[in-house]
């Protein structure tokens, strides 16, 4: 069902690629648009085991996207450096395909959310806490079920 990466040298294996989607600072949300076009969008996420969170507005043209087709893809690239004298560039960057969830109860919601903290707030997880209080009300979150991880690499001895 899923395409094989074309350049056997070039692929980052499952370890590298799932590190990548744990320590990764944003990725790119890709999916079908309601009116025929594909639609990507630049998000801070979390990963924990064979899920990705993401938060969101309870409204937009995103979610209405996922309620016509759940079916999206998910890319983060981690380090990159143009080698200019050699006509390329080096990178690292891990591919998702998955289903978007976006009606969770309200303790797995919560948990993404202090998760979320956690990752991009660490030193001030008491605050975020009451932060995810006040403003839970306005907050939607979804969960991404991973069904296939992909990696691919270029490394380049400069």
């Amino acid at each position: 069902m899923f395409h094989e990466i074309r350049r056997k040298d070039r692929v980052l294996d499952e370890k590298g690629a799932m590190e990548l989607l744990e320590t990764g600072e944003y990725g790119f949300l890709s999916m079908a648009g309601t009116d025929g076009f594909g639609y990507g969008i630049p998000i801070s996420f979390v990963k924990e085991e064979e899920h990705i969170y993401f938060h969101c507005a309870p409204d937009g043209y995103k979610l209405e996207c996922i309620r016509e087709n759940p079916k999206v893809s998910f890319c983060v690239v981690g380090k990159t450096q143009v080698i200019p004298n050699q006509f390329t560039t080096a990178y690292e960057s891990a591919l998702v395909f998955g289903t978007i969830h976006s009606d969770l109860a309200e303790e797995e919601c919560r948990h993404a959310l202090r998760l979320l903290v956690k990752k991009y707030c660490s030193d001030f997880e008491t605050i975020g806490e009451k932060y995810i209080d006040k403003s839970f009300h306005r907050t939607k979150v979804l969960r991404l079920d991973m069904v296939h991880v992909s990696g691919k690499c270029k490394r380049i001895n400069v």
